[in-house]
């Protein structure tokens, strides 16, 4: 058979021909079938959907199924039966057995004798009674149906006994169908997306089907997602406040702050010496501390001479050096030349102070060296005899800003 078409021919269209080409209150579930559901909707506009909502009576096997519009698709070929229940209906289930429990299933459903040779051409409000057992299951669905309502009626319970406990032994199976292209409201089980672009509303998160998954999708494209909505992101670049207050950017395989707080970091400086042997601290205080922003450091050394510092072993001009936590800039040029951080010298033993300042220099990662006075009263590069000589108990302070060669 050709292509199907509706209200095209002048005569000779078919039922079939009608339900296999409506584009209206149908999300499509593959190129020719559509999704069976429940249209959404409800008179106070309240609830997601209120379409065939069951309602049982307290001690009774009595329900009512009120109104409500649904699609129940078929096979692809027959196509997607719409159906109104127009006014509420009553349903009565059969008492429960005397000695096991059966589950029941209330459906909406279709008779079409073209198809299933049932001798009916209608759409019908039905229990499809279970067997009971000790283990009760579902009964088999008919061909055309859509369930609605899971109800397990417990052994002996009838009307003069209780009845169904609708409270604990009814089960909403419903699940909602929009038109084309519509924002689907999740109730029940959505199952899979249909095409990826696909959106659903999950209850309070909107979701966009990627093609494997539904991913929570930001309040609005490049708008930054509020805590909790969104696990992993979309796309590189989108942002999310975390529930921790920080704003946070997906880096295509990771959350990272995006602003962090700034904080200050602990290192272990290295003293150096550019001539003889190394210094070593002893029992002395070597230790230094950083915070780093973007490309701005912010550094603070502290050395604090030992009675078993080396100081005797130490070259008379070793003139010393300590190691930065990151590298600084070195290009262009101006951005090195003449770079200083500050340093404080305290004479322990006179009580005196004296200001210096260090040169910023990219060997070994990153240095700080010529510290010297500031004033210069003395043109010498501190170590062990300048500015003065150095003793158990004296301190050098040295700190301040650069700017780092990387942001990482």
């Amino acid at each position: 058979m050709n292509l199907r078409s509706s209200w095209v021919a002048e005569t000779g269209q078919t039922r079939e021909d009608t339900r296999l080409t409506q584009l209206g209150a149908t999300t499509p579930s593959n190129p020719v079938g559509v999704r069976s559901g429940i249209l959404p909707g409800s008179y106070s506009g309240q609830h997601r959907v209120s379409g065939f909502w069951m309602e049982g009576g307290a001690g009774t096997m009595k329900a009512t199924v009120y109104e409500g519009r649904a699609v129940i698709q078929a096979e692809n070929n027959q196509g997607a039966y719409p159906v109104t229940l127009p006014e509420s209906l009553p349903l009565t289930f059969a008492d429960g057995d005397a000695s096991h429990a059966r589950i029941d299933l209330v459906v909406l459903r279709i008779y079409d004798d073209l198809y299933d040779d049932s001798g009916f051409t209608k759409a019908a409000v039905e229990i499809i009674k279970g067997t009971p057992s000790a283990t009760p299951v579902d009964p088999p669905l008919p061909d055309i149906a859509l369930p609605v309502y899971r109800v397990t009626v417990r052994a002996g319970v009838s009307a003069g006994n209780g009845g169904v406990n609708w409270n604990n032994d009814a089960e909403d199976l419903r699940t909602s169908v929009v038109a084309l292209g519509g924002i689907l409201p999740a109730y029940g089980d959505t199952g899979n997306g249909a095409y990826p672009g696909q959106y659903r509303d999950s209850g309070g998160t909107l979701q966009r089907w990627d093609g494997s998954a539904w991913v929570s999708y930001p309040s609005a494209l490049g708008g930054i997602a509020p805590a909790g909505a969104v696990t992993t992101a979309s796309y590189t670049g989108q942002y999310r406040d975390s529930s921790s207050g920080l704003l946070q950017r997906w880096n295509g395989t990771t959350w990272v702050s995006y602003q962090p707080v700034p904080s200050w970091v602990d290192y272990t400086p290295v003293w150096g010496a550019e001539n003889g042997i190394a210094p070593t601290i002893g029992n002395g205080t070597l230790a230094g501390s950083y915070m780093k922003i973007g490309t701005v450091v912010h550094v603070r050394i502290y050395l604090k001479i030992g009675s078993t510092t080396n100081l005797d072993a130490q070259d008379a001009n070793a003139n010393w050096t300590f190691s930065l936590p990151a590298a600084p800039v070195a290009a262009p040029a101006w951005k090195l030349d003449g770079r200083v951080l500050n340093a404080e010298a305290f004479d322990s033993s006179a009580s005196f102070f004296y200001q210096g300042s260090g040169l910023l220099a990219t060997t070994n990662g990153g240095i700080v060296r010529s510290v010297r006075d500031t004033l210069g009263s003395s043109a010498g590069i501190w170590d062990r005899s300048l500015p003065f000589a150095w003793a158990s108990g004296d301190v050098l302070s040295i700190h301040g800003t650069y700017e780092a060669a990387s942001p990482s």
